[in-house]
């Protein structure tokens, strides 16, 4: 009974001390404010004062400050179009990945397929995604009057090649009295109905005025002696 007893005392003096060992040395486990003297990132690691540090892969970089991490965003390359995975490296976006199309007035268009964005203008998606477009040349049309069509892009002779005389609009290939003294026709160059926009006019030759009916013989003056003689010659 006895040794029992012993027990029991050096057990709760044992209790004993380890309280008063806890509660002296509870201080010396707490944590300080840390603030105003550095910063953290979001991996744990510490940055002193005026240290620039990034807070994370993503983000911006950043100062660290008496008033806590100081951030500025940079200046970033602009990301192409036709961009189809993006990744972060210091704050900026980088492209790691491009699509194999091209993407024109809004529209997605194969690798070296052509399209056309106008009745005039033909364009190509080339093999390094770059589109080039090229306009119809026109050739001159051989006419005065072309017209534009729905369906074409150049300008068209609905009535054929022609040209103006005067005022007037005369098809090629045929003389066209324009007046009782004038005949025009249109001219051409090369053999071909490419035909000067203003026709060649010929005056017509007139006709010669006719004899009248009564003519008077020619005078003799031997004839008219005979027949009015002299009278100063009479003996």
């Amino acid at each position: 009974m006895g040794s029992f007893s012993h027990l029991l005392i050096i057990v709760l003096l044992l209790v004993a001390v380890a309280a008063e060992y806890s509660i002296k040395t509870e201080p010396d486990y707490e944590f300080g404010d840390y603030r105003g003297r550095w910063c953290i990132d979001d991996h744990g690691f510490v940055y002193s004062i005026g240290e620039v540090y990034y807070p994370s892969p993503a983000a911006c970089p950043c100062t660290c400050t008496v008033d806590g991490p100081v951030c500025v965003r940079p200046r970033c390359p602009r990301i192409h179009p036709r961009c189809t995975r993006i990744t972060y490296k210091a704050c900026c976006p980088v492209c790691e990945a491009m699509a194999r199309v091209c993407v024109y007035g809004g529209k997605t268009y194969r690798l070296l397929e052509e399209f056309r964005v106008s009745r005039c203008e033909r364009c190509r998606c080339e093999a390094n995604r770059e589109v080039y477009c090229s306009i119809s040349d026109c050739p001159a049309p051989h006419c005065v009057n072309p017209t534009y069509e729905p369906n074409h892009c150049c300008p068209i002779c609905k009535t054929g090649p022609n040209c103006f005389a005067g005022s007037r609009v005369i098809p090629a290939g045929e003389r066209v009295n324009i007046d009782e003294q004038t005949v025009c026709y249109c001219t051409y160059r090369d053999g071909t109905w490419h035909t000067h926009p203003h026709a060649t006019c010929e005056q017509q030759p007139q006709p010669s005025p006719t004899l009248s009916a009564r003519t008077e013989p020619p005078k003799d003056e031997d004839t008219e002696r005979r027949l009015f003689p002299r009278l100063d010659l009479i003996p």
